[in-house]
């Protein structure tokens, strides 16, 4: 059988040469194409629902978030098992979907359900979705370290925030770049009882607060939105008078007074 096969490619030179080009050719295409990871992504194809409710205890979290998330969940399409956390001031649901599931029709699935029951969650309540990735997806970790002591916590923290993470975000193939640790700078509205006065504010502190809050103050041509605001004076008010304008004063490296 052997001496056979030896003996008919020793008379078929050309055909056997061809062949071995044929092959060899094939083998430096797999070679390139082939994709390879150095740790394979075993991890199953889920969604990530966060929930932010911020000075609310795990179990209003889970009662009040939680529960509404994931029973919604239980009924969207190709789901395998919902799981829900709920921690301090932070609520998590994890959407398992069968294994040959896309991943973005399973994301676009999960945002319908979640427009159905935005209805039923706390006022100021929104989840969002987590990065198209997973924790086998974690491949670099990195920290800044002042070693001549020049920036403190919170400088470090608004450099990661304001540059390196915009300029990470734009490598091909990065899904997300996830800040830990650090201080993140605060600006507190404070406002001035007597420079209320001055001006004639007079209109009751309980009787409309939400607008102020929805402001925007301007910080190094930055607009950032007033997230909470401390009125001090029974008499004061919401509202600036017409004429004398409002600003925002630096007082201290991570607070800020209202003067009006």
């Amino acid at each position: 059988m052997i001496a056979s096969v030896i003996r008919w490619s020793i008379q078929n030179r050309l055909l056997i040469l061809l062949l071995t080009l044929l092959l060899i050719g094939w083998g430096i295409n797999a070679l390139r194409n082939t994709p390879i990871d150095a740790i394979p992504d075993l991890s199953d194809a889920q969604v990530i629902i966060k929930t932010q409710f911020p000075g609310q205890s795990p179990g209003v979290v889970e009662s009040q978030v939680t529960y509404p998330l994931t029973t919604a969940m239980l009924s969207v399409p190709g789901t395998v098992a919902v799981r829900g956390y709920s921690y301090f001031g932070d609520s998590f649901v994890y959407v398992v979907f069968e294994d040959d599931t896309d991943l973005y029709w399973a994301r676009s699935r999960v945002l319908e359900y979640l427009s159905q029951i935005s209805d039923r969650l706390p006022e100021g309540v929104t989840p969002t979705l987590g990065p198209d990735a997973t924790g086998v997806g974690w491949v670099y970790q990195y920290a800044l370290v002042d070693r001549h002591h020049k920036h403190d916590l919170s400088q470090l923290r608004s450099i990661q925030d304001w540059f390196l993470k915009y300029e990470l975000q734009t490598v091909p193939g990065v899904a997300e770049i996830a800040t830990v640790g650090g201080m993140v700078r605060q600006y507190q509205v404070v406002l001035n009882p007597n420079l209320l006065r001055l001006y004639k504010e007079s209109r009751p502190r309980d009787s409309h607060p939400q607008p102020l809050a929805e402001r925007y103050v301007n910080v190094s041509a930055h607009t950032a939105p007033i997230k909470q605001t401390h009125l001090s004076s029974p008499h004061a008010s919401e509202q600036t008078n017409p004429g004398f304008p409002s600003c925002i004063g630096q007082k201290t490296p991570s607070h800020a007074f209202y003067c009006a």
